[in-house]
Order: C-alpha cells, then sequence, then structure tokens
C-alpha cells in the first residue's frame, strides 16, 4: 500500500508543482482560490474559473452547460481537475470538424473499426426515458453531472451495421475509480446503513455478490445488468466495486444495459486517462486486478465491449495527422498546459 501512495504523490505532486508555475503566466490573478475552507495554490478563485479552460471553448462550453442544464463538477477550479482536463481535450471535437475527423481515425483505430462517423459529443452524458440512468440503473433524483451515473464524454457514432455510442471515463490525477458508495455504516437521512460491509471482501469464487449487494437495498439495479464471467469469478478477491473500481463498475453497468436494449449495434465502455498515473492503472490490484486497462474488460460476460486510451495518445494521434491554425493553437496550449 505504501508504495502505491508513493507513485499517487509522486506523479500528483509533480503535476500540481507543474500547474502551479503554468498559472503564473496564464491566470490573471495571483490570488489563491479557496477550496474545502483552505487556501491553496493551485486552485483559482472561483470567480475565475473560465480561465482554467483553453480559451478556444470557453464561450461554448459555458453556453452548452446552461443550454443542455449539465452540472459541471465542483472542481472546476482546482487546475488538476479532471474534468476540466477533459473538457480541454475532448470538447473540441463537438466543435470543429477537423478536431471531429481526427477523432474519427483515432477511435477506429483504438476503438473498433466499424466506427464509420461520429455524429455528436456530449459533456456528462446521460439518457432520458427508458435508458436513462434511473431506469437502467436505479439512480433517482439525479440530474447530468450530479447523483448519477453521467460518463464525462459520450460519443455518438455511427457505425457500418447501426448506431454506435462509446462512454468515456476521462480521469488525470486521480489514483483509483473510488469505493462502492453502499460501505458505509451510518444511516443517513435517505439511505439505510450497510450492516456488514464485509460481504463485498469475499473472493467472487465463494460469493454471490448480486445476492448481498447493498446497493440493491437503495434500490440500484447495477448488478442487474452484469454478469461476471468465468475470469472474473476465478480472479476477483472480492466485489469489483469495492474499493477503487466503482465508476468503472457502474458505467460497465449502464454499457451493458444500453447494449441489452437492441438500440445500438455497438456500445463501448471507456476509459481515458494520463498514461503517466502508474496508480490508478493500478488501482484495483487488491481486488486481484492488476492493471485495469488488461484485465476489466474481460471480468464480465456481454455485449458492451471495453476500451482504453491515454491522454497521450489522442495529443500525438493530432500532433501527427492535424491541420490548421486551430490545431496548433490547441496543440500549444495542451502540451504546456499538461506536457503532452
Amino acid at each position: 500500500m505504501t508504495g502505491r501512495l508513493d507513485l499517487e504523490m509522486k506523479f500528483k505532486d509533480q503535476q500540481r508543482n507543474h500547474q502551479i508555475k503554468w498559472r503564473k503566466n496564464n491566470i490573471s490573478i495571483k490570488e489563491s482560490g479557496i477550496q474545502n475552507g483552505r487556501e491553496y495554490a493551485h486552485i483559482i478563485p472561483k470567480r475565475i474559473w473560465e480561465e482554467n479552460l483553453w480559451i478556444g471553448i470557453r464561450a461554448e462550453l459555458t453556453k452548452y452547460l446552461v443550454e443542455k442544464g449539465v452540472q459541471a463538477h465542483s472542481g472546476t477550479h482546482n487546475l488538476l481537475s479532471s474534468w476540466v482536463s477533459c473538457a480541454n481535450l475532448y470538447f473540441p471535437i463537438r466543435m470543429d470538424q477537423e478536431f471531429r475527423r481526427l477523432m474519427l481515425g483515432f477511435l477506429q483505430e483504438k476503438i473498433d473499426t466499424r466506427i464509420t462517423a461520429i455524429e455528436g459529443v456530449e459533456l456528462e452524458f446521460a439518457f432520458e426515458g427508458d435508458l436513462g440512468p434511473a431506469e437502467v440503473l436505479g439512480e433517482t433524483g439525479g440530474n447530468r453531472g450530479s447523483g448519477q451515473t453521467s460518463p464525462d464524454v459520450a460519443i455518438l457514432v455511427r457505425a457500418k451495421n447501426g448506431k454506435g455510442i462509446v462512454l468515456t471515463e476521462s480521469k488525470y490525477t486521480e489514483h483509483s475509480f473510488y469505493r462502492c458508495s453502499a460501505r458505509i455504516t451510518k444511516n443517513s437521512e435517505r439511505r439505510l446503513s450497510n450492516p456488514d460491509p464485509s460481504r463485498c471482501m469475499q473472493p467472487a469464487s465463494e460469493c454471490d455478490f448480486q445476492s448481498i449487494c447493498h446497493q440493491s437495498v437503495w434500490g440500484r439495479k447495477y448488478w442487474d445488468n452484469l454478469e461476471l464471467s468465468a475470469h472474473g469469478k476465478k480472479i476477483l478477491l472480492r466485489c469489483p466495486a469495492a474499493i477503487g473500481g466503482y465508476q468503472l463498475f457502474r458505467q460497465q453497468s449502464l454499457a451493458e444495459a444500453i447494449s441489452k436494449s437492441g438500440e445500438f449495434s455497438l456500445v463501448v465502455s471507456a476509459v481515458a486517462f494520463d498514461g503517466r498515473n502508474q496508480s490508478l492503472i493500478k488501482s484495483n490490484r487488491t481486488s486481484g486486478v492488476e492493471n485495469f486497462q488488461r484485465e476489466w474488460g474481460g471480468l464480465f460476460e456481454g455485449e458492451a465491449l471495453f476500451r482504453t486510451w491515454t491522454h497521450q495518445e489522442w495529443v500525438e494521434y493530432v500532433r501527427q495527422n492535424g491541420e490548421g491554425k486551430v490545431v496548433d493553437e490547441w496543440m500549444s496550449y495542451i502540451n504546456k498546459r499538461y506536457e503532452y
């Protein structure tokens, strides 16, 4: 555990120091912002959070959030925000034809050769109605970006044999995909506490996780959409959502529910992340998953695919194949901002 924490702190500290250095010439004021009641040099004042965005997307993104009713993450004034890095890296695809052309080629290379066109890009995505998170996951009372499973970016595509969608969780300096919310031991106003969180820590070969899952007490349907593969039952030392895989688990459940609907011929649960973040890559080791990139997709039966790419791979693809002034300006910003 100490080694993993050292990896986490080393990478995150490096990026924090880099972002503090970057802000000196790129943020209009020196005043530190506040997060959780404390001032930090890598936090900018909330009132100028838009300066955390590449100037090429600021106007369109803020307009988009209002028009679509999307709740931006509370940490948008944090220079280490993965939500902001996701917007800086992938929102241009929604706005610009050259970026859309580039992402199409990238998806064909990294995801599936059946993809023939990009038809839409959405942040904090959720369907409404029968395929919405309230219906297929039992997540009631939420909205896009808050209180429900809303992939950071969804790329709606056309495939050779129908419609497709790539649901993407985007990470920057986070150390894991977080622990299951139902492993709480104190009652809240809305939810009963888990009487025995240790149940989640049994090997899959000895436990039917669906039958003991406390999320079902809360009305959540995650396991209704998922079935462990023979490989998953063999290697998992605990519920895959218990410690470091909760977000992956929820997105996989959503992807499988969408796939089972029959409305899409290609459904992908994807992760885009910083390739230097070794702590994230190894965040499920204690659950039996040594490397989430290689092993997560093999844990489940079903039709939904699991794919990953690094932000560095996307930026390098643009560097090698992109053309035009907008691409050049974006490349310069991303290189200085994130060292990609």
